[in-house]
């Protein structure tokens, strides 16, 4: 059968390749067709246009490349009515990926959702649309299957595709040694996005608390989707950039600074004690102030239900609050020992389900079916 997937960034990319083996899995004779990045080349995918072309952050940038999403939009559907696959697969991602789907379905075609576009944060009453566009809807958190029943939707829970894969990582015995780190000196890690625009507003703060932590060495998780020369402007004495080693620095480290994300996720199945930063544009985050309907912007707390660790955002997010953040994640045991006992309780409600060979057999299933 033939796969039309599509992504819009590093985690959507790298969810969709490992669903894409497990589809190879259920059906050897799948080809791949994507909007997405490496990891979905590198799974067999035929790359239309890279997720790094369409980065944007924030509500007010993205509505000022209103023209550059609607040429992008209309490329897609020449594309997909042109190659006419079995079904379309999108990745979160919902700005784009709604449209695809009202287009791919008035055209016909069968159109699944690989990880839910976060309607539930934002824009409740998207819900209607998405029973009207979307065939089959695969989620992925545990409380989005109850969301979706509020509103007469049976959707597959599949279990989290993140957790699986922490629990499967085998770390790197001599990363000290590979990466020239002092094995005396414990780690900070620092885990600022992987698009140029959230580092911007983020790495800089992040990297300006060194003083009080001199103890310590600070790294910071580079991507390799972005120019390494860009990153030289963060380097310096107490500060390494390591790139894609995201989980290897996790797995070694002490503390971590994280923009909001996936990577908070992460960092709470490393059980690395974590504060959460985030900064956008004042406009962008007014905007979002008047929409997003939940009390937490990270996975670990929504997921939770309560706060397990500090949301440091927008005027929040400075060097005074993350220095008295960071002192205490890293030296009152009490504080430590509440975000680990978080950390366990997201652990278990989360489950290792082998996410994307489930949603693949489901997938095929529903296909064949």
């Amino acid at each position: 059968m033939k796969y039309y997937l599509i992504a819009g960034e590093r985690s959507g990319d790298f969810h969709a390749a490992n669903l894409m083996r497990g589809l190879r899995e259920q059906d050897p004779e799948a080809e791949f067709r994507c909007w997405g990045g490496d990891m979905m080349q590198e799974a067999g995918g035929t790359l239309v246009h890279h997720y790094q072309e369409m980065a944007i952050m924030g509500f007010w940038e993205a509505a000022t490349s209103i023209l550059k999403f609607r040429g992008y939009l209309k490329e897609c559907q020449k594309d997909l009515l042109a190659y006419q696959p079995d079904v379309v697969i999108l990745v979160d991602y919902a700005g784009f990926n709604m449209r695809v789907a009202k287009f791919a379905k008035a055209a016909g075609l069968k159109v699944f959702y690989y990880i839910s576009p976060k309607i539930w944060a934002w824009n409740q009453g998207r819900v209607h649309q998405v029973k009207a566009l979307v065939d089959k809807m695969f989620v992925i958190l545990p409380f989005e299957e109850e969301f979706y029943q509020r509103f007469d939707y049976k959707v597959d829970y599949i279990g989290n595709p993140t957790s699986d894969a922490v629990a499967e990582f085998q770390k790197t015995e001599d990363f000290y040694e590979r990466n020239d780190l002092d094995p005396l000196r414990p780690i900070i890690a620092v885990l600022p996005g992987s698009r140029k625009q959230e580092i911007e507003e983020m790495l800089y703060e992040m990297v300006a608390i060194l003083p009080p932590f001199l103890d310590y060495q600070f790294i910071v998780a580079g991507v390799d989707n972005l120019d390494r020369n860009y990153y030289a402007n963060f380097e310096r004495n107490n500060v390494r950039i390591l790139f894609d080693q995201t989980y290897d620095l996790l797995a070694h480290a002490t503390a971590a600074l994280v923009t909001s994300g996936t990577a908070t996720l992460e960092t709470a199945l490393f059980d690395v004690p974590q504060i959460v930063c985030y900064r956008t544009s004042a406009v962008s985050y007014a905007i979002s102030k008047a929409v997003i309907k939940v009390p937490h912007i990270s996975l670990v707390n929504l997921i939770a239900g309560r706060e397990v660790v500090k949301e440091l955002i927008q005027g929040d997010f400075n060097a005074r609050n993350l220095v008295t953040e960071l002192k205490k994640i890293t030296t009152d045991e009490q504080a430590i020992a509440r975000q680990k006992a978080g950390y366990a309780e997201i652990r278990e409600k989360l489950g290792q389900q082998k996410s994307a060979n489930k949603a693949a057999k489901l997938m095929v299933g529903y296909l064949k079916g």
